[in-house]
C-alpha cells in the first residue's frame, strides 16, 4: 500500500524544510509519496520546496501555483495528483506533529475505518488558546448537531482517509472551508470517522497563523449550506 501526503503550503518558509525532513525521517510500513502544493507564496517558500524536490526526488512531487488560490484549492489539487491508497494532510507548519503518523493510520490500516481525524482536544496536555477552542467547540458542536455525529475537533488539520472513498466527492472550497466541507460530505454518506489524540503546538499571528475569525462564519455557513441547501454531487477530484 502507499500514503500520499499532501502538504499545502504559503508562505511557510520557515518550517517546511523541517516538516518535510521529519517525514521523510519516518520509518512507516508503507510506501509514501510527499505532494507539495506550492500555492503562490510571496516568501522564499518555492526555492525550498525546490530544493526539497531536488533531494527527494523518488518520494517527493511538486505542484506550483503563480497565485494563491487557497488551502481548499491547494489540497484539490493534491488529490488529483495523489496515486496513494491512503491520503493524508499534513499543514506546512510544525503545529501538529509527523510523529504521530502510525496512530494515524492505525485505524485505517487495521480495517476498523476508512476515515481517521487527529482530534487536538482528546489530548488533554495540549493547551490550546481559549478563542479557539471555544469556536472549536461551537463548529464542532454544530456539526453534531446537523450530521449527527460525535466528533470532539471537526477543524483539524489532520484528516486521513482512503483514497477509494472521497475520489468520486465533488469538492469546491476554495479556502479553509475544505474542513467542515469534506467532513459533512463525509457523514451525508454515512463513513464512520474514528478519532485519535494528537499533540498541538499552536502558534501566533505573528508566527504565521494565517485561519482567523472570519473563516469561523466561513465554516458556519459551509455546514449549514452542505446540510440542507446542497446535495452530493458525484464527481472525481477536481483542482482549481
Amino acid at each position: 500500500m502507499k500514503l500520499s501526503i499532501i502538504i499545502p503550503v504559503y508562505n511557510e518558509q520557515s518550517t517546511v524544510k523541517e516538516v518535510v525532513g521529519r517525514i521523510c525521517a519516518l520509518a512507516l510500513p508503507l510506501e509514501k509519496e510527499i505532494i507539495i502544493v506550492e500555492d503562490g507564496s510571496s516568501d522564499e517558500s518555492p526555492e525550498i520546496v525546490a530544493e526539497l524536490a531536488r533531494l527527494h526526488p523518488d518520494i517527493i512531487k511538486v505542484y506550483v501555483s503563480l497565485i494563491n488560490l487557497g488551502k481548499g484549492c491547494a489540497i484539490r489539487t493534491g488529490l488529483v495528483l495523489a496515486t496513494g491508497d491512503i491520503i493524508l494532510i499534513q499543514d506546512a507548519d510544525l503545529e501538529l506533529n509527523p510523529e504521530e503518523y502510525p496512530q494515524l493510520l492505525a485505524p485505517i490500516l487495521q480495517g476498523k475505518t476508512d476515515v481517521v481525524y487527529g482530534s487536538r482536544f482528546k489530548n488533554k496536555s495540549n493547551k490550546i488558546p481559549l478563542t479557539p477552542r471555544l469556536a472549536n467547540f461551537f463548529l464542532t458542536f454544530l456539526t453534531n448537531i446537523l450530521y449527527k455525529s460525535s466528533l470532539s475537533d471537526m477543524a483539524t488539520a489532520y484528516k486521513v482517509f482512503r483514497r477509494d472513498i472521497v475520489k468520486n466527492i465533488r469538492l469546491t472550497s476554495t479556502g479553509f472551508e475544505f474542513e467542515p466541507e469534506i467532513t459533512a460530505k463525509l457523514l451525508l454518506l454515512g463513513h464512520k470517522i474514528i478519532e485519535v489524540p494528537i499533540s498541538y503546538d499552536p502558534r501566533s499571528v505573528l508566527e504565521g497563523k494565517k485561519i482567523n475569525w472570519r473563516d469561523g462564519f466561513k465554516y458556519t455557513y459551509a455546514l449549514l449550506k452542505y446540510r440542507f441547501l446542497s446535495f452530493l454531487t458525484p464527481g472525481i477530484f477536481n483542482k482549481c
